[in-house]
């Protein structure tokens, strides 16, 4: 058993529970680690008698218990937590209940944990006691939680309380490192919260690791009704109705507490007021009478400049991006009349951020135009993002960019169109898949480990794509692959290997395991992806499904399961067993095996993929335990959902299951 790994760097399974009421109390399991322990083996045993000494224990030690049973490698490490609000009985039904879940799906793990709304319980191989450990997680309720009326009065006072709650459960009442209250918005408005450390770190490491909750839930929900952000080590949650049992909130707001202004502060103010507002209006009925169309043109180029501008680069400063000279910049009323004023007709996809649209120029060529939300923050920062990136990559494998325009609040993105769309519908459309001829598929392949390799290598900027899929990967007339959508993509400087980010984005089942549980992303992340969809294109399979049914494994699971067995051939699409060559099918799918191990270090660069697959003399190593390889797909509650988000392609639209924490 691997003590050294980090529970988070082996999170092999997270299964999310939950009912569709915003305030359901939420569930997570997650297993990992290994699933061969047995029932004969001690550590299985000392596992059995440290879960049932863990409900007792901890409702007599006033909610919070850690033990461990055992020696060597045999050692179990446990810890159990109730919420703050719950008495002794509440306490450790609910323990009971969660070792009782945790006996039923993960007694083959070494590892494991899990939350219930009023307790939370944890058992691994390796002493996690006094260690913070913060990996956000979003309980899928988030999503489904309503939008506020007024976002700014309401954002200030929630996140007002979550701050003080903060402090007083990290410093204040450090004993129990628990608090709970409420503030008032209006006379008919009060938000309630909730905020909780585990008892095993000191008041410094506590409030770590509630910031970095606070940092997430202002991620997702500073414009919801409610939202919960929970970790191993703490967990934070805010309701418009009341969910805590706390007899005495620490912290109450209400609005007769707020300050009064005098009425000649209100006269003055008033007055003030109205004579900037008519300045204002005689200041822009000016510059309306005197702007030129060559005052319009300048600003609109000042606007891109800004927004080709780099955020940030925190090791020199000195990327030298896309400038506005650089790219063609369209009239708006052309696009207009380009895709008849963005009819539903014209439209070819939806996504989070906006839509595309179908065009036709003047001249009779085809566009594709991506309609960025007008009032979208992320919306902008994708903008700014493809043009950052896109204008300044030029390859056969790649989108290209044809220009842009920024008039009327409008941000759009213009791309050469691709006729045969995006390759999830060759790859899961049978019609489709039987069109397509080996040497189609070789090329596709191909196309896609050159054009990540000029990403990672050979273009001007070293890119990380983040979010690789058979939807973002478009084909042209002749079928040729080009990679598309860099909205998630980031930029790596020279010396840079890894990059950690609190804000994971992408799609679930293409995320390589370090980027999912850590936010740890780099090259390796998108060779993972590249080796997901070879595997997805040899056997015509997604890799969110479910094969073997009774042993619920995912398409990796399935792939690996067969290639130890030497069964190789019952992974691959039948069509393929028909007319393709057997040989070069099979090295694929060793590659694609390659492509998706555990270890970043075990997964071959694309240059090493590229020399791999253009020649077939060269011997391949053997591929070990890929990601995920080891998970137990485990159904609790048919009531459980999963969070899915809309991404758009320049051609069509997919729904995909995806992570955005």
């Amino acid at each position: 058993m691997n003590k050294d790994a980090t529970f988070s760097a082996t999170l092999s399974l997270t299964l999310v529970l939950s009912v569709l009421t915003p305030v359901s109390p939420y569930r997570l399991l997650t297993c990992c680690n290994t699933d061969n322990l047995t029932a004969t083996s001690q550590f299985y045993h000392n596992l059995q008698i440290l879960l049932e000494s863990l409900p007792s224990n901890t409702s007599l030690a006033n909610g919070y218990f850690h033990d461990h049973i055992g020696d060597g490698n045999d050692r179990v490490y446990g810890q159990a937590l109730c919420r703050g609000d719950v008495n002794r009985k509440d306490c450790m039904k609910c323990l009971e209940n969660a070792t009782q879940q945790v006996m039923n799906m993960c007694k083959r793990y070494e590892d494991s944990i899990t939350w219930f709304d009023l307790c939370q319980i944890r058992y691994s191989s390796r002493n996690f006691t006094s260690m913070m450990e913060y990996a956000g997680k979003y309980p899928p309720q988030n999503s489904l939680r309503k939008s506020v009326k007024n976002p700014n009065k309401f954002g200030e006072k929630w996140i007002y309380l979550m701050d003080t709650l903060s402090v007083e459960a990290a410093f204040k009442n450090s004993k129990a490192m628990f608090a709970a209250g409420e503030i008032r918005v209006s006379e008919k408005e009060t938000i309630y919260g909730l905020v909780q450390c585990t008892r095993d770190i000191p008041p410094n490491q506590c409030k770590t690791c509630l910031d970095s909750a606070l940092g997430d839930l202002k991620t997702c929900c500073s414009k919801r009704e409610g939202g919960t952000v929970i970790s191993a080590n703490c967990n934070v949650r805010f309701e418009l109705s009341l969910f805590h049992n706390a007899s005495n909130p620490q912290l109450t707001w209400s609005v007769s507490k707020e300050r009064k202004w005098k009425k000649w502060i209100i006269v003055v103010a008033c007055v003030l007021s109205a004579l900037a507002i008519l300045i204002g209006l005689g200041v822009v009925y000016v510059r309306r009478k005197k702007r030129s169309r060559k005052d319009e043109v300048r600003s609109q180029s000042a606007l891109l400049h800004h927004a080709a501008s780099p955020t940030r680069n925190v090791k020199t400063n000195s990327f030298a991006l896309v400038s506005y000279e650089e790219l063609t910049v369209m009239n708006l009323a052309t696009i207009r009349a380009a895709t008849d004023n963005f009819s539903d007709s014209n439209k070819l996809g939806q996504g989070g951020f906006g839509s595309v649209y179908k065009g036709t120029l003047p001249d009779g060529k085809e566009i594709a135009v991506k309609r960025l939300s007008m009032k979208s923050w992320q919306g902008f920062e994708e903008f700014k993002n493809e043009l950052v990136l896109i204008a300044k990559l030029q390859h056969r494998n790649l989108v290209r960019l044809l220009g842009c325009s920024m008039e009327e609040e409008e941000k759009l993105l213009i791309y050469e169109f691709m006729p045969n769309k995006s390759l999830d519908n060759f790859i899961f459309d049978s019609e489709k898949r039987s069109k397509l001829d080996w040497k189609t598929c070789y090329n596709i392949i191909s196309g896609i480990a050159r054009g990540l390799l000029y990403l990672h290598e050979d273009s001007r900027l070293r890119i990380i794509h983040r979010d690789l899929k058979p939807s973002n990967v478009l084909l042209d007339s002749e079928m040729v692959a080009k990679i598309s959508d860099f909205g998630m993509a980031r930029i790596f400087c020279d010396d840079q290997n890894t990059v950690n980010t609190q804000r994971v984005v992408g799609t679930y089942g293409y995320m390589a395991p370090e980027y999912a549980m850590e936010g740890l992303f780099s090259t390796k992340s998108d060779v993972f992806s590249f080796g997901v969809i070879l595997l997805e294109l040899i056997s015509g399979k997604r890799n969110n499904g479910s094969y073997l049914k009774e042993h619920s494994l995912t398409l990796i699971r399935y792939a690996w399961k067969l290639w130890k067995e030497g069964k190789e051939l019952e992974f691959l699409d039948p069509l393929m067993l028909e007319s393709y060559p057997i040989d070069e099918v099979l090295r694929c799918m060793k590659i694609g095996l390659l492509c998706v191990q555990q270890d970043p270090i075990d997964r071959p660069n694309m240059s090493s993929v590229v020399v791999l697959l253009a020649s077939g003399a060269i011997s391949l190593p053997q591929p070990r335990q890929p990601a995920f390889a080891r998970a137990q797909v485990a159904q609790m509650d048919h009531s459980s959902i999963t969070t899915q988000s809309v991404n758009a392609s320049l051609t069509n639209s997919s729904i995909s299951t995806s992570v955005s924490q």
